[in-house]
């Protein structure tokens, strides 16, 4: 069987069927047996798993429909964000923001609450205006905002149906320009962690939780022209003018150095023509009340002793609050708090346990796409609309066809 993008988990599934067209996705359905849908593979456990029938949407015709009076774009659900930008921006329309990585599904990242950064933008899923899915009785419904039951399931993680074309929010095109500030200390950066955070369009703080000093602060500036003037300092840091890519990766990170460009070349880190990040890693990611950000980050520095043996990078981000049901980021502005790890599972698992506890405090979310270790009691205590949630996925599917192990573990759906 296949692996996710990183190589770090391995589908159980009996078998994948890669559908080409709707109605193969409807004939999935209609065989019978726990179906789930699959994207591009970029979650980190068995949250897209099952015991019966994958449907890779991947190979979804990417028909392109742009609605420029309303302001939309409708586009298969195992569209890369990458491909679609390059489409949008070739016709001067954007989209509010992107994650790290192009190279994620539409409907995956959707579906998951995956996000960019950005004290004002929120996760990539509060862009999403409509959803198209086959249901369990393998007919083919469209749902859109405002109507009943969308805030549950657009961050909906498989649990009612496959999504098969999704409908997303633009803007007109613009551009942006990428700056590194070295030289912040832990103490000047939580001395005013919004000032930090609000730097930029985009802001990312990285880290190896060092006992005194940052690594770097990534700032996404959006520009009204190009010459835009910048700061030279921040938080006591410097702008760096050049060097190498302070990731350890040379070849697949998007241009730095103050270089304008637009927006889909300069939002996201990775390139989409490389290998993202790093391969061959697990991540993790939690998500606080972004008021909690500096107790909660130094709760997880006194355990930079346990974390520097198995990380390869902790970012630190910011998105706004929504209202759906199960966005990480529901009815509060949330600081983000993310763990590349190397692919040493025994030493992840160790001390994921303990960041946990650190963060409890604060009432970490889990990214759900990403390892963590919470089961349907930590969840419920942190995601006060799990259980309507839950309510409208059992009386979409009351059969149970798309439950599966991880979401019933995690209290999404009930049990079989």
């Amino acid at each position: 069987m296949p692996r996710n993008w990183a190589g770090t988990y391995e589908y159980s599934a009996a078998r994948i069927v890669a559908a080409q067209t709707i109605d193969d996705v409807r004939r999935a359905v209609a065989s019978g047996g726990p179906v789930h849908a699959l994207g591009t593979r970029h979650s980190f456990t068995d949250l897209p798993d099952t015991a019966g029938t994958l449907i890779d949407v991947t190979g979804l015709p990417a028909a392109f429909v742009l609605d420029e009076a309303e302001r939309t774009v409708t586009v298969a659900a195992g569209t890369r964000y990458g491909v679609l930008a390059v489409w949008l921006d070739e016709r001067g329309w954007a989209l509010g923001n992107l994650g790290s990585l192009p190279h994620i599904s539409v409907a995956g990242a959707t579906a998951t609450g995956t996000h960019g950064s950005g004290d004002a933008n929120s996760v990539l899923s509060t862009s999403v205006r409509a959803l198209t899915y086959v249901g369990a009785d393998a007919e083919v419904r469209v749902i859109r905002r405002g109507e009943p039951d969308f805030d549950a399931v657009v961050v909906g993680l498989g649990a009612f149906g496959v999504v098969v074309a999704v409908t997303l929010d633009i803007q007109p095109s613009f551009r942006l320009r990428q700056d590194l500030y070295t030289g912040v200390t832990w103490d000047a950066a939580l001395a005013d962690w919004p000032a930090v955070t609000a730097a930029g369009y985009s802001v990312s703080v990285f880290s190896k939780w060092d006992d005194t000093q940052l690594e770097f602060v990534w700032v996404k500036t959006r520009l009204d022209a190009d010459d835009d003037p910048v700061p030279d300092t921040l938080a006591g840091g410097i702008r760096v003018t050049g060097g190498d890519s302070p990731l350890g990766v040379e070849d697949n990170v998007t241009e730095l150095a103050g270089v304008p460009g637009p927006w889909m070349l300069r939002l996201p880190h990775f390139r989409l023509d490389a290998q993202p990040s790093f391969g061959d890693e697990i991540q993790s990611e939690y998500f606080v009340a972004r008021a909690d950000a500096p107790e909660a980050l130094r709760a997880v520095r006194a355990l930079g002793g346990s974390i520097r043996p198995h990380l390869i990078w902790t970012e630190l981000r910011t998105a706004a609050a929504d209202g759906l049901w199960l966005s990480p980021a529901y009815e509060r502005d949330v600081a983000i708090i993310h763990f590349t790890w190397f692919n040493h599972p025994e030493g992840v698992g160790d001390v994921l346990p303990r960041i946990e506890e650190a963060l409890a405090p604060f009432g970490a979310r889990p990214h759900w796409g990403k390892r963590h270790g919470f089961d349907r009691a930590a969840i419920e205590r942190v995601h006060p609309r799990l259980a309507d949630a839950r309510a409208v996925f059992e009386r979409l599917d009351p059969e149970g066809r798309f439950v599966n192990a991880h979401l019933v573990r995690v209290g999404v759906r009930e049990p079989r």
